[in-house]
């Protein structure tokens, strides 16, 4: 039995053999507890799981016990000049071992995998030879791993209790199974550990999914999205697939099918290769560990994050927010958000948005440039590439045109976009041949894998949804709110010059000037009369449609017979609300994942949503080459938007127009349009269609032989990657006209930014700092006339010259200080030894 007794603001435990020598001892404490630091607060409770530090073993599992002898798993220690809390622990293993260990000497357990992230503390013995933390691991790794969240399969103890959980008699120290019912030590004492922190608290709430067991506190899950509200409590991410749950919150399926949880975390995934995250380690048939749990190693430079140098919204350089998970760089201006404090991440990676197998990605090695790869199942890739060391969250790639494999993680890709593939012809110019294949390779792989996801997405939304989502169909536009519908009087509708007689009065052929002045003629002024012709609006006369389901965009509207050029499709009609009720019903949206907007601008103070009212025209797609546009008309005195066709369509064509979308944030909707001209996003200006080649050729042949222009080079004004170690982030720039180089601060031992005209090294000899002559195209490395001799030498690859420290490949290497003939290709003109006089 213990006793407490409060001395000096300090607690002190005594047993009950001890207690009648305890009344020296507290008053001499008490007069001297100004002078003593306050013992640190209990870390670490009764049955908790720790690592410790103790005679020459390696860290260990332990278990804390109460002492036999003293009664107490904790106390001071003596002499107790430097306040210290010691606490009483029991190994795991063979053979047992009681003993108190100093608190700086322990760690918290969260599982084996922990092993060789734990500190050396002690440098002496067994601790200071070569890979000795590695022999520890495999000697104990049956230990170490098989213990509490061991990762291991194998005959399971099931806890009756409320965490559910299952162990491995030896984890537990048992020897046998017990009979009747089993409590773990966890559920016995009442104090549960959270998922997610690992901390042990009696704050913690439990999933109220019956099965599962796991606690949380409430700001730890939170953090995790699929994380829902039910009924007295809350149902846990671990329960929900997190890629089905971002492509779509509110689909029934995010639930449904077996999944596969990480033991480390609560994160979940379809056990299908089309959901999991590539990385993620498989331990049975329902237990994986996820990319989360990546952690790179030391020295090794393929660990290392790197960040493109352009923002993914506007593609231009400068200062960039930076995400600290993936290369996404983004302007704070583009974001629209204020500068944040502390570490910052893109939406993707807020959202839990990882790589997955078939992915094609855009690959950063070395100082080779962003290289397009598609990320490759371990099980299909070669032996000797499975054979490399590899680590969670580690997932094979497969390059584009040269065939290589690379193991590699997040941090150092980021997505192949439909504008990439599209683009395919402008990246390659003025590259080599190796890397203009892998972009064709790549967009032609790139499409075929997303004609497959669009193939089972239309199989899926068929399964899912066999009608469109509701909304209710009104004829005319509706008022809500303060919001007025205009109406002219007869006088002030404007009366055009057509007749009765005419062949087709106020037709598309006839010179109308209300149709021309986009009017629509009212019956009771027209001198047409009912013969009249430009009454579509009034009366209704729109097109045949139906809706269908698209392949990749989810309900569109086509013709049911042929439209011709001009004619009149839809109007668009919906609710007409002011720009208050619009910013209620966009953030309302935000609010509950609502991606599908229906609002177009009817006039700068009024806007149409066809979302909760509308007619068939709120079906119809964005197209960056639509065959219909919007057009806005007066009738009666108020402004109508009618859709028009662009050119003549053939029944049973998709009917499109250009939303226009202004768009804010890295919230870019992604253009699926598929039009050869596609920007790849919404909102951006649709790039220029080259004219066709017949009408080139007539404009050829019209110039006939005048004076021929001299072809001109499209160069980059800066280059994108540090000259010196090819990475991307913040660059300083050299002023020399002409020259596109430019550099981390880092790499060129630079303690600040330089100011004024300043010049990289790539213009100083290296040895005299005299005006160069020659320049490595490799590195920085440059020589004037005197010294560049036996240095700098020429590949027979690609004609470039090199340093010392580079080796070019080919089949006849040359040595340093070797000079063979190299005729270069006519767009490079050279004069003396390396000195370009035009820059590529």
């Amino acid at each position: 039995m213990l006793f407490s007794s409060t001395a000096g603001g300090m607690q002190i435990l005594f047993s009950d053999i001890s207690l009648q020598f305890c009344s020296p001892l507290s008053s001499c404490l008490q007069q001297n507890s100004q002078k003593k630091k306050p013992l640190p607060p209990v870390k670490h409770l009764e049955g908790e799981i720790i690592w410790a530090k103790f005679s020459r073993r390696p860290w260990w599992p332990c278990e804390v016990i109460i002492d036999p002898v003293q009664g107490n798993y904790h106390r001071e220690k003596e002499p107790n000049d430097r306040p210290c809390r010691l606490y009483h622990v029991r190994t795991f293993g063979e053979p047992k071992e009681l003993v108190w260990v100093e608190e700086k000497s322990t760690r918290t357990f969260h599982g084996g995998f922990e092993f060789e992230q734990l500190p050396l503390l002690r440098r002496r013995g067994k601790q200071r030879e070569q890979n000795y933390k590695y022999t520890v691991i495999n000697i104990f790794s049956v230990l170490l791993f098989s213990f509490q969240v061991c990762e291991k399969t194998g005959e399971l103890l099931l806890c009756e209790g409320q965490c559910c959980g299952a162990f491995h008699l030896p984890c537990i120290s048992l020897a046998e199974a017990p009979k009747g019912k089993f409590v773990c030590p966890e559920c016995k004492s009442g104090i549960h550990t959270c998922f997610v922190c690992k901390k042990r608290s009696e704050d913690v709430r439990r999933c109220m999914i019956p099965v599962c067991g796991k606690f949380y506190h409430g700001e730890c899950i939170a953090s995790y999205a699929p994380t829902a509200p039910v009924t007295r409590g809350f149902r846990c991410s671990i329960h929900v697939c997190l890629t089905c749950f971002i492509a779509n919150p509110n689909s029934v399926s995010i639930s449904k099918g077996r999944l596969v949880r990480c033991v480390r975390c609560p994160v979940a995934y379809h056990a299908t290769d089309l959901c999991m995250a590539a990385g993620s380690v498989i331990l049975s048939n329902n237990s994986i560990i996820c990319p989360n749990h990546f952690t790179p190693r030391r020295g090794v430079k393929n660990h290392e994050h790197v960040n493109v140098s352009w923002c993914f919204v506007c593609t231009e350089g400068g200062s960039l927010l930076c995400c600290e998970s993936c290369p996404a760089a983004f302007h704070r201006e583009c974001l629209n958000i204020e500068m944040p404090k502390g570490s910052w991440y893109c939406n993707d990676c807020k959202a839990g948005k990882k790589p997955r197998y078939k992915d094609i990605l855009w690959v950063k090695v070395g100082r080779y440039r962003w290289w397009p790869a598609e990320v490759s199942h371990p099980k299909t890739i070669p032996e000797n590439i499975q054979r490399m060391r590899h680590d969670v969250g580690e997932f094979p790639v497969h390059f584009f045109g040269s065939n290589d494999y690379l193991w590699t993680y997040q941090a150092r890709v980021f997505p192949y976009m439909d504008v990439d593939a599209n683009s395919k012809e402008k990246m390659g110019k003025g590259v080599d041949a190796t890397y203009k294949k892998a972009l064709e390779e790549a967009a032609v792989r790139f499409r075929e894998l997303q004609a497959e996801k669009e193939l089972r997405q239309l199989q899926e939304d068929r399964k899912n949804d066999r009608k469109p989502p509701p909304y209710k169909h009104i004829k005319v536009n509706r008022p809500i709110g303060k919001v007025q519908i205009f109406t002219a009087d007869l006088s002030e509708i404007p009366r055009c010059n057509c007749k009765a007689t005419d062949e087709s009065p106020c037709g598309n052929d006839s010179e109308c000037i209300n149709r021309m002045l986009l009017y629509e003629c009212h019956p009771q002024v027209c001198p047409a009369g009912e013969r009249c012709l430009n009454q579509a609006f009034t009366k209704r006369q729109y097109s045949q449609v139906e809706i269908f389901r698209t392949l990749s965009r989810g309900w569109g509207l086509r013709c049911v017979h042929d439209i011709k050029k001009g004619q009149f499709v839809s109007e668009y009609v919906g609710e007409v609300i002011d720009e208050e009720e619009c910013r209620s019903r966009i953030r309302h949206a935000q609010e509950n994942d609502i991606c599908n907007f229906y609002m177009l601008t009817l006039d700068k103070d009024r806007i149409i949503d066809a979302g909760p009212k509308g007619n068939e025209a709120r079906f119809m797609n964005h197209s960056c080459q639509p065959n219909c546009e919007t057009q806005k008309w007066t009738v009666s005195g108020d402004t109508r938007v009618g859709l028009f066709a662009l050119v003549d369509v053939a029944a049973g064509t998709e009917l499109t127009f250009n939303y226009n979308l202004e768009c804010l944030g890295n919230g870019k909707t992604v253009c699926k349009c598929g039009a050869p001209n596609c920007s790849g996003f919404l909102g951006v200006r649709p790039k220029q269609n080259n004219p066709p080649s017949e009408d080139k050729g007539r404009k050829l042949k019209r110039r006939g032989h005048g004076r021929r222009k001299k072809k001109v080079v499209v160069t980059k004004e800066r280059e994108d990657e540090c000259f010196s170690c090819g990475d991307g982030g913040q660059m300083v720039s050299c002023k020399r006209p002409g020259c596109p180089k430019v550099y981390h601060a880092d790499c060129l031992n630079l303690t600040k930014r330089p100011a004024g005209r300043w010049e990289c090294p790539w213009h100083q000899c290296d040895i005299c700092g005299k005006e160069a002559a020659s320049f490595c195209e490799m590195c920085p490395s440059s020589y004037c006339c005197q010294h560049r001799d036996g240095l700098l030498f020429i590949s027979k690859l690609d004609g470039k010259l090199s340093c010392s420290e580079h080796d070019p490949c080919g089949p006849e290497p040359l040595e340093p200080g070797e000079i063979r003939e190299y005729i270069p290709e006519p767009r490079a003109l050279t004069s003396g030894l390396g000195m370009k006089m035009c820059w590529g």
